[in-house]
């Protein structure tokens, strides 16, 4: 299968463990662009701006990091979040992986489409207009949700990397046209 559709990745959200203890008031007292507020939220927040991205770091030593736009970005942005960690005095390891949790990217399909007739035609759909003027549309195989708007945008979240979003891309594509719409992916 080739990738038929232009694909923006807009959001990675990707984890590591460090497996060691974090003293975060240490964080909070030298590094940058950090803030801790603990009867609110247990972790640290450090943001940095190249590549544009912030973490949550939880004293047990987990890092959450999102914002990123790219697998690159995304090491880019682990690697100086460990080292600002170990420039601060705290030991960090020499070696970690890193997680996708999920990928957020848009794509458009050229078409003028009725959600509401979409919604009835299509099981895994859900539409509220009232509440949201998209149509969320889910795929199991693989497991990704879509937001499908009127103008023919589509927001895709939940798949752990690129490939998995064309091949749902593909599938919801096969559901649409199984319904009777003309689905000319915009490159």
């Amino acid at each position: 299968m080739k990738n038929e559709f232009d694909l923006r990745v807009q959001n990675i959200v990707a984890f590591t463990a460090l497996g060691k203890t974090i003293p975060l008031q240490r964080l909070l007292d030298t590094v940058e662009n950090t803030e801790w507020h603990p009867e609110k939220f247990p972790g640290l927040i450090y943001r940095i701006k190249e590549p544009k991205s912030a973490a949550l770091i939880f004293p047990q030593g987990k890092i959450v990091c999102t914002g990123t736009k790219s697998l690159e970005e995304l090491e880019t942005a682990m690697q100086k979040i460990v080292g600002r960690i170990g420039e601060a005095g705290i030991e960090t390891p020499d070696k970690f992986s890193t997680k996708v949790e999920n990928i957020v990217a848009i794509s458009k399909i050229r078409a003028s489409l009725n959600l509401e007739e979409i919604a009835i035609a299509l099981e895994n759909s859900e539409f509220e207009p009232e509440s949201f003027p998209g149509l969320v549309y889910r795929v199991n195989d693989p497991r990704v949700a879509f937001l499908l708007f009127t103008s023919g945008r589509i927001v895709c979240a939940g798949a752990r990397n690129v490939e998995s979003i064309q091949k749902a891309l593909h599938v919801f594509k096969g559901h649409l046209e199984g319904i009777g719409i003309d689905v000319v992916p915009e490159k």
